[in-house]
């Protein structure tokens, strides 16, 4: 191919495809002009890829090409629309897409944890293998390591500090689903065990109640959030085994994008824990204002979880991003 020849043979079509991208207004005609220009234009970027490769005017007709479709399809810019619609549509049909998961791994955590914690408080040769007595006298007394955990650290520094740690956390859950979700599993136990230990040696000690309204003002839903987080990490694993009646690179493409937006999502929810954990947890409230602050948190994620994400998936929402933002990919048959 002769690029000098080519070049002064389409200079002109370039042109004119370069100044009708440009206008806001288009008539009838220049539209379809466009998309014929916009065509051919595209055809001469892969000719010259494939004969003549040539650095510069690639570049140009790739620029020209990205213009012209920005033109056709309408360029997309990211504004407050899309965060809106990403936190009342797709973050919630995500979740209630996941519900399954999320609730049950959260059902047999508690089941788990309250055995344990019972199996601890009961038996006092258990405490003694994980805790010598007088070590379990500075966790447990009051003003001790349990207690001091949540009181002596600046609140602000504190909140940030506990936030940060629970998004990691979160994120690496959902960074688990490249190997089918499997270490989740390790680290929903590793919680369960040291959240069964706190109670059951408080409890042993009589100190029970103190614990749990420490705890569960923002203990509840940065479980949750956790439960959340493994939820769609072992789905997306799962995906892998049995994608439905997608086709496994589709339905991969479809879940994958679900999951990652989702680290937004539960970063935000943690983001109000570690609020809650930094100066309410540990504050001089009362304990019922507290407990309840807690309990009703955990109430409205349910709430935004279960019945504005129900909406939103019986509208055929995936928790993907939007039709126009996904690449095409050919139909299947159901």
């Amino acid at each position: 191919m002769d690029l000098d020849v080519f070049v002064a043979a389409h200079q002109a079509e370039w042109h004119r495809l370069e100044t009708l991208s440009g206008r806001r207004r288009l008539t009838g005609e220049e539209s379809d002009e466009l998309i014929t220009l916009y065509q051919r234009a595209t055809s001469h970027l892969a000719q010259v890829q494939a004969a003549a490769p040539h650095p510069g005017l690639e570049g140009r007709l790739t620029a020209l090409v990205v213009r012209g479709r920005n033109a056709v399809a309408g360029a997309r810019n990211s504004s407050w629309r899309d965060a809106a619609r990403y936190f009342t549509v797709s973050f919630p049909a995500a979740l209630y897409r996941a519900r399954r998961w999320w609730l049950s791994i959260g059902l047999l955590f508690f089941l788990s944890t309250a055995l344990v914690a019972w199996w601890i408080g009961t038996h006092p040769e258990v405490r003694d293998a994980l805790i010598p007595p007088e070590e379990l006298h500075n966790l447990t007394k009051p003003g001790g390591e349990y207690e001091a955990y949540y009181t002596d650290h600046p609140s602000a520094n504190f909140a940030a500090k506990v936030w940060t740690n629970n998004a990691w956390v979160a994120a690496y859950c959902l960074i688990c689903a490249v190997v089918l979700g499997l270490p989740v599993i390790l680290i929903l136990i590793s919680n369960m065990i040291n959240l069964a230990a706190g109670i059951g040696l408080m409890a042993s000690a009589g100190r029970l109640p103190l614990f749990l309204g420490l705890l569960i003002p923002h203990g509840l839903l940065e479980l949750t959030a956790v439960f959340v987080a493994a939820g769609l990490s072992l789905r997306l694993g799962w995906t892998v085994i049995d994608p439905g009646p997608r086709t496994r690179t589709v339905a991969l493409a479809e879940e994958g994008r679900a999951v990652i937006g989702s680290v937004i999502g539960l970063t935000a929810v943690l983001l109000v824990t570690g609020i809650i954990e930094g100066f309410v947890s540990g504050s001089a409230l009362p304990t019922w204002l507290r407990v309840g602050m807690g309990l009703a948190v955990e109430a409205l994620f349910l709430v935004y979880a279960l019945v504005l994400g129900k909406r939103a998936a019986a509208r055929g929402e995936l928790g993907d991003v939007e039709a126009a933002d996904r690449t095409d990919h050919q139909p299947m048959a159901a």
